[in-house]
């Protein structure tokens, strides 16, 4: 069977690009776009290219950034205009294949294994590509060319700006096996320190560790890795609109201050699985597991998890889970700079039947009228608008909780 054909496009800063065609004076000085600093969300989201000759680094908060470059121009984001031109972007793309897969709102997969007829081989669309992108929009994007999806992700990540890589079967080994391990994809801080601890610093240590030792030190993902390494991955594109399966779903929120103590995690964790539950009942969801994302002033980060009794969609579930969770794992004394809450192992809520205990209906009825309200809350928001009801505890509180829109949905 031949190989496919597949491209991984990525515009190339692409909120800074977008703020310099808005604003032309941004073009030739160093900028970067950000959050709010008063709000705590101040963090480097992109850069333009004499920025990065300054080191700044996205995700670095505003004040790291300021001290590289104190002339450092900063831009507010303008998301209305990054999704427009991230859809003139993808409309280009619809010109050479149906299989276009966005990965983010700059990101997007092509399989162009069918056009080669009318377009020409793989580098050679890549290259039109990107010519024609410049041309009719002014931004520019890099595009990996390869078999599959993991491997074209990272030929777009290898050489930047504007370029084209192509990692064919007999290149990958040669040009991605000397990389540092966190360059592969899916590999995050945590995991790339296990595997550094394991002795496999590279990604040709990766692709060349038995695939069970991966699976001992990072569950069913390390062999995924394993396989995604050696060129294993067969994942298909999908065609450009067609639904993702929902793995999961979660909210999540860097608060204007620190939480302290037991009040103010209550009230955030409160608010979260609210949201998280309402967004599962609009799915027509329900989930198996409940996690919880912590993270420390100094951007340390813990994750944990656990199976839920039963398929749940109810905020009061979720809540109760989360806050096992959070007791377990953490001092409630120490501060929290951001929470999430996501529910994972997602079935359908037609397959969500649980046995109820004979011998325990009033807890069954209790369960029901929890439902009725959840159900008439997310009617009157339905009418009203997201920001209708809400915990009384929420009102005047100085965390920033008190709307949908200050929330990061996953």
């Amino acid at each position: 069977m031949a190989d496919r054909t597949i491209l991984h496009c990525d515009c190339n800063g692409f909120y800074a690009s977008v703020e310099c065609l808005l604003h032309p004076e941004y073009r030739n000085v160093p900028m970067a776009v950000c959050g709010d600093p008063e709000s705590r969300h101040g963090v480097i989201l992109a850069k333009n290219e004499p920025a990065k000759r300054y080191g700044i680094q996205t995700a670095e908060t505003v004040w790291q950034a300021l001290r590289k470059c104190p002339q450092l121009a900063l831009a507010p984001p303008h998301r209305a205009e990054y999704v427009k031109y991230s859809r003139l972007v993808n409309e280009i793309y619809l010109r050479y294949t149906d299989q276009v897969e966005p990965f983010s709102i700059d990101e997007s997969w092509l399989d162009v294994t069918g056009s080669g007829l009318l377009f020409g081989s793989g580098p050679e669309i890549a290259d039109e590509l990107r010519r024609v992108v410049e041309e009719e929009t002014g931004l520019t994007i890099s595009v990996g060319v390869s078999f599959n999806k993991t491997f074209a992700k990272l030929g777009s990540d290898y050489k930047k700006p504007n370029a084209t890589t192509v990692l064919s079967r007999e290149s990958y080994r040669r040009l991605l096996y000397p990389l540092p391990v966190e360059r592969f994809l899916y590999v995050g801080e945590s995991a790339g320190e296990r595997l550094r601890r394991a002795g496999i610093h590279t990604i040709g240590d990766l692709a060349q560790a038995r695939r069970e030792r991966l699976v001992e030190l990072l569950g069913k993902s390390g062999g995924d890795l394993w396989d995604m390494a050696n060129g294993l991955d067969n994942a298909p594109v999908r065609r450009f609109g067609e639904s993702r399966e929902v793995k999961s779903v979660g909210n999540g929120m860097t608060f204007r201050r620190d939480l302290l103590g037991m009040q103010d995690i209550r009230l955030a964790i409160s608010v979260l699985a609210d949201s998280a539950a309402a967004r599962m009942r609009r799915h027509h969801l329900r989930c198996t597991t409940v996690q919880v994302t912590i993270r420390s002033p100094n951007f340390h980060t813990i994750t944990r998890q656990k199976r839920l009794p039963a398929p749940t969609a109810l905020a009061a579930d979720l809540r109760t889970a989360a806050i096992e969770l959070i007791r377990a794992v953490w001092n409630e004394h120490a501060p929290i700079r951001m929470l999430t809450v996501t529910g994972s192992g997602m079935v359908p809520e037609e397959d969500a039947g649980e046995q109820l205990d004979f011998f325990d209906m009033g807890a069954a009825e209790k369960r029901e009228k929890q439902e009725h309200l959840e159900s008439a809350l997310d009617a009157i928001r339905e009418k009203f608008g997201r920001d209708a009801l809400s915990f009384g505890s929420v009102l005047r509180n100085d965390l920033g909780i008190g709307s949908y829109k200050n929330r990061k949905e996953e």
